[in-house]
């Protein structure tokens, strides 16, 4: 089945207005609907948005591909949608996009919509075919260009063709790939027409295998394997790394795949890459061999942090809420248990958040040494929320547990293959447990719990001047890298501040985080000479941002002109941060923005800081950049 065939014209846009993500949805589902291959719209729209919560389906270079395979649906179908102007669809490259395609699929169908998302994905690599779509004078006009497109790219053939260039003097390819990405359909298909476009042009020969949704397709054989030079692995899920065990591979996100197509088959080509040795169900990760050990470091604290911080969230804000509506006035030392709706919040908050150090530990053990060591990390967190080590005691119990499960897997690598069955669940979390327990009880600890200790001390004895010092440096550092390692590190300090009852801290932290987005979007509001047309409409969005602690939607101005984003932000998030401090405000909750203003302690005075460092950030933007004359 062709693209041409799933579009009805009644579900074509090509003047698509929308304020924003989910008036664009709105819009879409709206088209989609009126193809007549809709049982229930609404039910349609909820799978939709499910979707996207899971990851955004703008897929950058100004193209969002949302979809949903429901009940809902009739019969597989395509709405299309042009929108001149852009709309901020959370692409992964930062950009606005322009072109629309909204896939319904039926519940239990085939995968032929897949295979026509696939060919759809790959013709709309060609920067000059999406301009002539965006341009199109009709809906026939608009339905030709992508069929004419479609017969170029996709031949009608006997046998289908996914085979690319190869040199005439080699049997096998140069240079193999797979690209694989989460969901196995848009940047799978979109990663494999870009490597292959770019070896065509520099004369390689190349061969990709796609691992979409519907199955690996053009499946690299083993004597194709054998005879590669290098092999490019460019995905964000498992694939079947065992068959490359001794070759040469480029492990490396799908992302990289689209946007550094060049430099990896240049790599490839020349050989430039290590040894791949397969051990066991290994995981695809961008583990170059030479990755920092800093760089591997952050990644193992951020893979236990991101999937921390949804318990922390969730149960700081359930706790906060408790607090919010207790009556403290009826036993002061139980306030935020003392009415059964307070109780009721708090004793589940409370559940959620004691998760935080076991999934923290367990989730950077993860990262070291595979599944084996989850348990063990998980067993080390709890030991060290008992114990009293808290943040920090979990946070080495998860980098000991990982480092203790790789040093098992070498010890035990001498046993028969015969017990290789039994390793994984029987001798790597049984001896890992018990190393972790006499670790953990006596080594980290009663050291760790009596630094806890001091540094909670030394805390409630700041005085003034003390803390204002501390709210300016941790503001600022929200702002310097804008959710990178610095950021992610005084976020981390203000979220491990809860447990020690320091409240100032945390509030401090959300003020300096929602200030960048916030002074950029005053800066784009208030003084738009300083900015492009475009500029000026990503601007819009970073009220949003802002207010809902979202400081990343900072980062494309900053990319922009870091030299004089970067300083503004730092000095309205520095200020924002030393106010929150001297107002005395306090947060209980490690998320939310604006929408958890409620469970602040002086509210009043918390807006005041956020609003006079917004305020500052875009005096300063506007005093460092110039007009411009577009």
């Amino acid at each position: 089945m062709k693209i041409v065939d799933l579009i009805n014209k009644k579900s074509i846009s090509l003047n698509l207005k929308a304020t924003d993500k989910s008036d664009a949805i709105d819009k879409l589902v709206d088209l989609v609907n009126n193809s007549g291959n809709l049982n229930n719209k609404e039910e349609y729209k909820k799978a939709i948005i499910a979707r996207e919560n899971q990851s955004t389906t703008g897929i950058g270079e100004g193209i969002a591909i949302p979809h949903a395979k429901t009940s809902s649906v009739k019969n597989a179908c395509l709405a299309a949608a042009i929108c001149k102007d852009g709309v901020d669809y959370e692409s992964f490259d930062g950009s606005l996009s322009h072109l629309f395609f909204m896939i319904a699929a039926p519940e239990g169908a085939n995968n032929t919509h897949l295979e026509v998302l696939s060919r759809l994905s790959t013709i709309l690599m060609d920067e000059e075919f999406r301009e002539k779509l965006i341009n199109a004078k009709s809906e026939d006009e608009f339905l030709s260009l992508i069929d004419k497109k479609e017969k170029e790219k996709f031949p009608e053939e006997k046998e289908e063709k996914i085979e690319v260039f190869k040199e005439k003097t080699s049997k096998y390819p140069k240079v193999l790939a797979v690209t694989a990405c989460p969901t196995g359909i848009a940047h799978t298909f979109m990663a494999a027409e870009s490597l292959n476009k770019q070896a065509e042009k520099m004369g390689v020969s190349i061969k990709v295998e796609t691992n979409g949704s519907s199955g690996a397709k053009n499946v690299l054989t083993k004597e194709e394997i054998e005879n590669a030079t290098a092999i490019i692995v460019a995905a964000d899920k498992k694939v079947d790394m065992a068959r490359f065990n001794g070759k040469k591979v480029i492990i490396t996100k799908v992302a990289d795949g689209i946007h550094k197509a060049e430099e990896l088959i240049t790599k490839a080509e020349n050989g430039d890459a290590p040894i791949y040795n397969h051990e066991g169900n290994v995981e695809t990760k961008d583990e170059s061999s030479d990755e920092s050990a800093f760089r591997k470091v952050y990644k193992h604290l951020m893979n236990g942090v991101s999937n921390m911080l949804p318990f922390v969230v969730s149960g700081g804000i359930l706790i906060a809420l408790a607090f919010l509506l207790d009556n403290y006035s009826i036993n002061p030392e139980t306030f935020g248990s003392n009415t059964p709706l307070a109780a009721f919040f708090k004793s589940i908050g409370d559940i959620a958040f004691g998760f935080m150090l076991p999934v923290l530990a367990g989730y950077i053990a993860y990262s070291i040494a595979d599944r084996p060591a989850l348990v063990v990390g998980f067993v080390g967190g709890a030991l060290a929320n008992t114990g009293g080590s808290g943040f920090l005691g979990a946070l080495l119990a998860g980098f000991i547990a990982g480092y203790l499960v790789v040093g098992l897997k070498k010890v035990f690598s001498v046993l028969p293959d015969s017990l290789d069955g039994i390793k994984p669940v029987l001798l790597y979390p049984l001896f890992g447990t018990l190393l972790m327990g006499i670790i953990m009880t006596f080594l980290i600890i009663p050291p760790v719990a009596a630094l806890n200790l001091g540094i909670t001390n030394f805390l409630n004895g700041l005085g003034t001047s003390s803390k204002l010092i501390l709210g300016l440096i941790l503001g600022g550092m929200m702002a310097i890298d804008m959710g990178g390692p610095i950021n992610k590190a005084a976020y981390v300090f203000g979220v491990a501040s809860l447990q020690s009852g320091q409240f100032e801290i945390m509030a401090a932290v959300m003020a300096g985080g929602m200030v960048p987005p916030l002074a950029i979007a005053l800066a784009t509001t208030f003084f738009k000479n300083r900015f492009t047309k475009e500029e000026r409409e990503s601007g819009k969005v970073n009220y949003v941002m802002g207010l809902s602690f979202i400081t990343e939607g900072a980062i494309p101005f900053a990319a922009a002109d870091p030299l004089k984003v970067i300083p503004a932000c730092v000095l309205g998030s520095a200020t924002a941060g030393a106010l929150s401090m001297m107002f005395n405000a306090t947060l209980r909750a490690p998320h939310g923005g604006i929408f958890v203003v409620p469970v602040v302690g002086n509210p009043l005075g918390y807006l005041a800081a956020i609003t006079i460092g917004s305020v500052v950030g875009m005096i300063a933007l506007a005093a460092l950049k110039k007009p411009i004359n577009e």
